[in-house]
């Protein structure tokens, strides 16, 4: 049975939907008294945060749709104009959708009388970053849910220049930016007024980023790597990348070259789910590969795996791929001032790294859009794959620019006659063996979420197999970054930090272990691992 009030909210949003196919969805609800369904599209409007928004693809105010778009892309052009702002750069990658998120915003924009730029295709995020300072544009959208499944879809928001006492320099908003265009959202115009008076990016634009990061290569690189974008944007870009950098052209993983908004070779897009690499191990194996380098379907997270002489070809985690690169850029960059960043839940080697060098290390809350706000940032990276290799230029995290770099810091190794793999036991014998492992349990319900927190937040476990509770942090209570999670310390160098997702309904549990043998610091990381899986099981 369908409530009057439903019914009166759903023929509302049928009647303002600029999308006849999605406003046809609800009516068929409507004729169906199909309750269950209309109140999961009617459950709130989509949230809008920090990371912009993202959600799946359906109708209604719950679902990402051109209604819920359009309203929020008229949400921020009343931000701009309560600020004075008069510019907008949009990009989008090639999910479902993503043409007609960008077309309405940009309609929008020019609407409201806003010089409105838009990327002539699909392409990766980092040009996006790239483009919102190059055009000194006062803001940037980003059409894109990342990494999310085929049914997702997003929208991130970044900002230019300095706003507000922060210096935001072309990277993704932060509050109270979030929460201003989150009011404006629920008393929008639902007829704004629309104009085809935009103009595409010309495409000198993008051959600048492909010459800016082009230009970190030190030397030319005839490594035999297999690249996969997994089913993305980032083949065009990268392969352009490397051959401006004198690369050797990588060899590309067929099955998922093309962007293909289905993901048909992988069900979760992400470098990190278990299985994603299978195809371009197969290629490394078969062509006796140096290296693999997988970018997100954005391109603006970057997977690399190696071949361990005893292991075979292995994943290495964001963490070691941070250090790693670090470890050669820090040496490279002793500017005055300079930091370098990682979030919280990231590793504490680079910490040491930077210690060593004389630099100033920072631990930010998790998420680019802190990282990113460090003042003289020279790294910056986090676990979740990404990095950024070159704030002046993209002040966020760039798969491209990080693939250019592991790159070069690959052949430089195997040019000296070592390897990668070498290059983690030297890191580890100087700084201790830094062990990290992630546990990620998806819920249905984000509720769920939430009482799993509050659970373990009260009572913790005492102790890990062996290993006994020295100290714990409700990291809500932080008086320098307070943020939804828990940090617990154990004996033996053992922390283990469990927080929420911010992009998908996951509780993630981070541990690191840290030891003077690689061995023992991998073995403790498993049995802490088990232990607390069955904690939170």
């Amino acid at each position: 049975m369908i409530s009057d009030q439903l019914r009166l909210e759903a023929k509302d949003w049928i009647k303002h939907d600029p999308d006849r196919s999605t406003a046809l969805q609800l009516e068929k609800m409507l004729s169906e008294s199909d309750s269950s369904a209309l109140e999961k599209c009617f459950s709130g409007f989509l949230k809008f945060g920090t990371a912009g928004l993202r959600g799946p693809m359906g109708p209604g105010p719950s679902c990402m749709n051109r209604a819920v778009v359009s309203r929020t892309a008229t949400a921020i052009a009343t931000f701009m104009k309560k600020h004075d702002f008069n510019s907008v750069v949009i990009g989008r990658d090639a999910r479902y959708g993503s043409d007609d998120f960008a077309k309405d915003s940009a309609e929008i924009f020019a609407g409201a009388g806003f010089t409105t730029y838009v990327l002539p295709r699909p392409l990766p995020t980092p040009v996006l970053a790239y483009a919102i300072n190059k055009l000194k544009a006062n803001v940037g959208i980003m059409v894109t849910a990342s990494h999310n499944p085929a049914s997702d879809n997003g929208y991130k928001v970044y900002l230019g220049g300095v706003f507000d006492g922060v210096n935001y320099h072309g990277s993704q908003i932060i509050s109270p930016v979030d929460n201003q265009i989150s009011d404006y959202i629920l008393n929008v115009d639902k007829n704004p007024s629309r104009s085809s008076n935009y103009q595409l990016v010309s495409e000198s634009l993008i051959d600048e980023y492909v010459e800016c990061v082009a230009a970190i290569a030190t030397e030319p690189n005839n490594l035999k790597i297999v690249y996969t974008p997994l089913h993305g944007v980032g083949a065009e870009t990268l392969i352009k990348v490397f051959s401006k950098a004198k690369f050797q052209t990588p060899i590309l993983v067929k099955e998922q070259e093309a962007a293909d908004p289905d993901f048909p070779t992988t069900l979760f897009p992400n470098p990190e789910e278990q299985g994603v690499l299978d195809l371009a191990i197969k290629y490394a194996q078969e062509n006796a590969a140096d290296l693999i380098i997988a970018n997100d379907p954005d391109a603006d997270r970057c997977a690399v795996a190696i071949n361990d002489i005893n292991l075979g070809w292995k994943m290495l985690t964001g963490d070691q791929v941070g250090s790693i690169i670090g470890s050669y850029l820090i040496p490279k960059n002793q500017s005055v001032n300079a930091q370098v960043a990682n979030s919280l839940v990231s590793s504490s080697l680079l910490s040491k790294i930077a210690a060593k060098h004389n630099l100033t290390h920072k631990e930010t809350l998790t998420g680019f859009k802190w990282i990113s706000k460090v003042e003289n940032l020279i790294f910056g990276y986090e676990e979740a794959l990404g990095y950024c290799i070159d704030p002046t230029n993209v002040n966020d995290k760039d798969g491209i620019s990080a693939a250019l770099i592991i790159a070069q810091i690959a052949a430089d190794l195997k040019n000296q006659g070592t390897t990668i793999n070498d290059y983690l036991l030297q890191l580890g014998q100087e700084y201790g063996f830094h062990s990290t492992e992630q546990i990620s349990i998806r819920y249905a319900k984000l509720d769920l979420i939430d009482q799993t927190l509050v659970k373990v937040t009260n009572n913790p476990p005492k102790a890990l197999g062996e290993f006994e509770l020295k100290s714990i942090e409700d990291l809500n209570n932080s008086k320098s970054m307070p943020t939804v999670g828990i940090r617990l310390n154990y004996g033996n160098n053992i922390r283990v930090i469990i927080r929420p997702s911010g992009t998908e309904p996951k509780l993630k549990c981070y541990i690191e272990v840290v030891s003077t043998s690689q061995e023992e610091s991998v073995l403790i990381t498993s049995q802490i691992k088990q232990a607390l899986t069955k904690v939170l099981s």
